[in-house]
């Protein structure tokens, strides 16, 4: 335990000091900043906080890397207009393509990635982990590991499913809004306005709880709950392109309204709609788990990581962090998509540095 105390102080103190020898300021202040909270942390907890530190550092250390070695991937395969787009990408903003990158091909190649099927009894309820087993069995005996990576595919899916189709019926009734305005502006509005008093889960479940819980039936009824989200930011937006003078232009030449929204509307809303997406996304995610996890979601035998969560959340009584596992994919998907987010606003809405 000595050896590993010293050895950690001095890779610390020698990092800092050939930063500071090469003059790496960012890079000497970051690891000297480790190492002085490494020190307090090592006064209180002893080795064992030191440990903990090393662990967080050497694993945020990895991703940073994965992060740029990403981020250099896209730039090489990328078009010269998008490489250059891509040069300017945080590594947080690479961080969260890549985890997004990751679930996608587990969603698309999930019958080859998962040794076994996400309805197979291959074990013992609650079957530790083994060669068969990377981390155990649920409730029912069926292999954890491939249900998580079946739940990519069916939870991720009925999200992006549910999140076009309401980005499909916002931004189609927010732009015929801009464009018309009159009666259609106001009863659009409105109708957007009651829809958004309800809160957003009681609708769902008193909806659900009437009509099924079909997956059909989830798409569109999450599709309506968030489509007048969407409706606002679309109105908001075309409502301050429709008073610019080429849109006047346009409508002197008699051109008609869809030529309006599809010419000269949509490509200047662009930006802040596809940041919009992403937010959306995040929240018909995280309502689709929500709903899964009360048992009005996805419906057994089919994996989802909401009823994954409270199937096996009897394990936590007995120390076992399994069932934490669809809940941490379910929050580090919603954090790199916001990652993402944040970095198209920083570069397309005006947020850059003065």
């Amino acid at each position: 335990m000595s050896n590993f105390v010293i050895l950690y102080y001095t890779a610390l103190i020698g990092a800092s000091c050939l930063a500071a020898y090469y003059k790496q300021r960012s890079v000497f202040m970051l690891i000297f900043s480790l190492t002085l909270v490494s020190f307090v942390l090592g006064i209180i907890g002893g080795a064992g906080a030191l440990r903990f530190v090393a662990t967080s550092a050497f694993v945020l250390a990895l991703a940073a890397g994965t992060s740029y070695a990403f981020r250099e991937f896209l730039i090489l395969i990328s078009k010269p207009g998008l490489a250059k787009e891509l040069r300017t990408a945080p590594l947080t903003a690479a961080f969260g393509m890549f985890v997004i990158f990751t679930y996608a091909i587990a969603g698309i190649f999930a019958p080859w990635i998962a040794p076994h099927g996400e309805a197979e009894i291959i074990g013992q309820a609650f079957a530790p982990a083994d060669e068969n087993m990377l981390l155990g069995a649920d409730q029912l005996g069926r292999d954890m590991f491939s249900r998580i990576i079946y739940g990519a595919r069916n939870s991720v899916g009925l999200a992006l499913v549910a999140t076009l189709l309401a980005f499909l019926m916002g931004a189609t009734a927010g732009l015929l809004a801009a464009v018309k305005g009159g009666w259609f502006d106001q009863l659009m509005g409105r109708t957007a306005d009651v829809i958004m008093s309800i809160p957003s889960l009681i609708f769902a479940l008193l909806i659900l709880s009437i009509f099924g819980t079909g997956l059909q039936v989830i798409v569109i009824v999450v599709a309506v709950i968030y489509s007048p989200r969407v409706f606002r930011l679309t109105r908001a937006v075309a409502g301050n392109i429709v008073v610019m003078d080429y849109i006047e232009a346009a409508k002197l030449r008699g051109e008609k309204d869809w030529y309006l929204i599809r010419k000269e509307i949509l490509p200047n809303a662009t930006a802040p709609l596809i940041a919009e997406f992403g937010l959306e996304f995040c929240f018909v995610f995280l309502l689709i788990a929500g709903l899964s996890f009360l048992g009005l979601g996805i419906q057994p035998p089919t994996a989802d990581w909401g009823s994954m969560v409270r199937e096996n959340a009897t394990l936590i009584s007995f120390g076992d962090i399994t069932p934490l596992i669809p809940a941490a994919a379910i929050a580090l998907l919603t954090v790199a998509i916001n990652f993402v987010v944040d970095w198209m606003l920083f570069r397309t809405s005006g947020l850059k540095e003065q």
